[in-house]
Formats: structure tokens, sequence, C-alpha cells
């Protein structure tokens, strides 16, 4: 029998990575918010890996609690993630996936663009979501890896917190709302160039963002967690001392 696979978050995304691994005959350890990692770790000590699937605002309280034992084996996949929420844990080498496919309750999965993603355990992850019809692109190394993280970013911000003015879906935002569109952009790159400390290839970026609002014309723009994304984009900004005119103007509004 395989190795158990440890997924922490059974939300919707955390059941489709559980599902495809059941299906390549891994057995599954849910772990809840009400559960202590410590106990868990105690009863399975050598997972074949550990998934983190909570949400964005859960994941440094989440880390912060992971076992010594795990951290080899660790597997990561939120939206807004960047090479500094993992590596103050020393978690030195995890396989990041950017998650590319949208997953709602009562719907089954929709792939917006392959998923890339880089790591020790990217080869099975492959294989994991092939099992359900889910693309994922591996790469090859970690400017790679950088470089996608922030395009997710880009996605996820520019289409949320432009959707809070103009609502919609991402092809009315780019081809009705063009000017929003890249002014929000541009503020979520200055404050990813903050965050990584070096500049970014601006063009590649836009380019990217271009696929992937082809890849689903119809995704809407504004999700439930789009203004708690403004606000913690704001206090980014105002911390690193990044100047984000349209984001404040689109704050102001709402």
């Amino acid at each position: 029998m395989n190795k158990p696979v440890v997924v922490i978050g059974i939300g919707e995304i955390g059941s489709v990575f559980a599902r495809g691994f059941m299906k390549l005959g891994y057995p599954i350890v849910p772990v809840t918010r009400e559960m202590d990692l410590s106990i868990v770790a105690a009863e399975v000590v050598a997972p074949e890996l550990v998934v983190v699937a909570v949400a964005e605002k859960d994941l440094q309280a989440t880390l912060k609690q992971i076992p010594d034992v795990w951290c080899d084996r660790l597997v990561l996949l939120q939206n807004e993630l960047l090479p500094r929420d993992w590596q103050p844990f020393g978690f030195d080498h995890p396989t990041v996936i950017s998650v590319w496919f949208e997953k709602k309750k009562g719907m089954d999965s929709k792939v917006v663009i392959a998923s890339p993603a880089y790591g020790p355990h990217a080869a099975l992850l492959k294989e994991v979501l092939a099992t359900l019809d889910i693309p994922v692109r591996e790469l090859g190394s970690e400017s790679e890896l950088l470089f996608e993280l922030v395009l997710k970013n880009l996605y996820i911000l520019t289409t949320n917190i432009a959707g809070l003015e103009c609502g919609g879906n991402v092809r009315d935002l780019w081809f009705e709302h063009n000017d929003l569109a890249c002014d929000v952009a541009d503020d979520v790159l200055d404050i990813q160039e903050s965050l990584i400390g070096r500049k970014l290839d601006r063009r590649a970026l836009m380019e990217g963002l271009l696929a992937a609002f082809d890849g689903d014309p119809d995704h809407g723009c504004m999700g439930r967690s789009a203004p708690a994304r403004l606000q913690r984009a704001l206090a980014i900004a105002a911390e690193a001392g990044v100047s984000v005119p349209v984001l404040q103007r689109i704050s102001r509004r709402g």
C-alpha cells in the first residue's frame, strides 16, 4: 500500500487533491482546523506528502505549526503565495503548484490554463491531477516558479480589485475597462516587486495575464474575497512604502 497523504484543509481545492491521490491508491489523512498537527504527526510520521490547502489568510499560522518530521514533504498551493511566505520557516524546497483551476461547491473542477508546479514532488502532482483531467506543467527552475507565482497574484488581484469597480467577467474587464485593468495591474506589480526585491518582466507578465483571460473569458472578476484582497494589498503597500493610487481610489469608492 502507498504511504498516506496528509491534506490540511479539506475545502473545495483540498478535496480535489484528495480525490486525485485516492484515485492513485494513496490513503488520505484529512486534517481540519480543530485538529492538533503534532498529534496527527505522531500517528503519521512518514507520509508521502503533506498538502497544505488552507486559505491564504490561514497559511502563516498553519506553517508555524508544521511538525519537523513533515518539513521535507510539503506541498503549497495558495493564491497570493511568494517564497517569502515559506522561507522564514526553513522550508527550503517545498513543492509548489500555482492552481489554475476553479472548484466551487456543487460543480466539477473548471480548468483555466495548465497549473505550473515546481519542486521534488511536481511529477507526482502532475500524475495525481491527470486522473481528474486537470493539466499540470512541470517547471525547471526557481526563477520560473517565481514568475508563475507573480503571474497568479497579478491575475487574482487585478481581476478581484478591478472587479470591485466594474464587475463583470475578465473579457469585459479587458475590452471594456482596459485602462482600469492596466492601472490596477501596475499597482499590483509595484507591490509584487517590493515583496520580491527585484524588477519584473512586466510585458511577459501581461502576456501571461491575457493568456489566462483567454483560457476562461467568462470568469467573473469579483469573488467573495475581493474586498479582503484589496485591504490586504493596501496594508502591504503601506508597510513597504509603495504608492498605489488606483487601489486607494477603489478603496475610497467602496
